[in-house]
């Protein structure tokens, strides 16, 4: 029998007690439930203000969202809220692809958006060690995880922005590409049978007829992120809602009290 003195004792209490300490630092204390990730500390109050419109359990689990899983999320923004939740999620038994803007742009908003969450993925390195960072940007730069490797593919509110630069297609080539049979596509973006295109909103069909072309079929659609409040008629577009608040800011308690825009929420699977 091994014996343990009193000296060791305590060296075995502070070294538990800084574990301990590092697990709630981050917010997690061990336990990776999709709720309890949710509900972490690491994600700032601001994050969890939007909650009510993002919806992000219910939304991941519309999608499929498993622990295990091989998850590439394109395009995660400067503030990668959606990384928030999923790389911390699926660290321990999945793992999570970051699909980022072109890292060759030295200026401009892409640039500072990559450098923020560098810099948030430095800053944590207990929620984002095992994170894969990868590209999506056009003409070229669409290897977003290895062929055939991922279970599902994420996107929130982008398909717009490659609309309006004319390369959806190419985008969605590379999700299927990158998926495994029986991978699955989760997409969410502004919603508007009006869309002129340039206004942040894109249709529903628009999205289906580009998915069907790259060889994916339309498993469900929901309207959990739907906002009836929302009528997608503003000078300046979607980005008049919240949280941008472009536009007159005369106009932005009325704007709040719209809330974000309605967004379309759909699944896609490679067959």
């Amino acid at each position: 029998m091994m014996l343990i003195n009193s000296m060791s004792k305590k060296i075995i209490m502070v070294l538990c007690g800084g574990i301990m300490a590092l697990a709630v630092s981050s917010g997690l204390l061990w336990a990776k439930s999709l709720d309890e990730v949710i509900a972490g500390e690491h994600r700032s109050a601001e994050n969890r203000a939007r909650d009510q419109y993002r919806h992000p359990k219910e939304t991941l689990e519309f999608f499929g969202l498993k622990e295990d899983m091989t998850v590439v999320e394109l395009w995660p923004g400067a503030g990668g809220w959606y990384m928030e939740i999923l790389a911390p999620y699926l660290r321990e038994k999945g793992n999570y692809y970051s699909a980022v803007y072109d890292l060759s742009k030295t200026e401009g908003y892409y640039a500072r958006a990559n450098k923020a969450l560098a810099n948030k993925m430095a800053a944590s390195p207990d929620l984002y060690d095992k994170t894969i960072v990868t590209e999506l940007a056009s003409p070229e730069k669409f290897d977003i995880a290895p062929a055939g490797t991922a279970d599902m593919i994420v996107s929130f509110r982008n398909f717009h922005n490659w609309q309006m630069n004319g390369y959806e297609q190419e985008v969605m080539r590379a999700v299927y590409t990158a998926l495994k049979p029986g991978g699955i596509f989760g997409i969410t973006d502004h919603r508007s049978n009006k869309s002129t295109g340039q206004d942040g909103y894109v249709k529903s069909s628009d999205i289906i007829a580009a998915a069907q072309a790259a060889g994916f079929v339309l498993v469900a659609e929901s309207e959990i992120n739907a906002n009836p409040k929302d009528i997608k008629d503003y000078e300046d577009g979607v980005w008049t809602l919240p949280p941008t608040l472009a536009g007159n800011a005369a106009d932005h308690d009325k704007m709040r009290a719209i809330g974000e825009s309605d967004r379309l929420t759909m699944t896609f699977k490679k067959p």
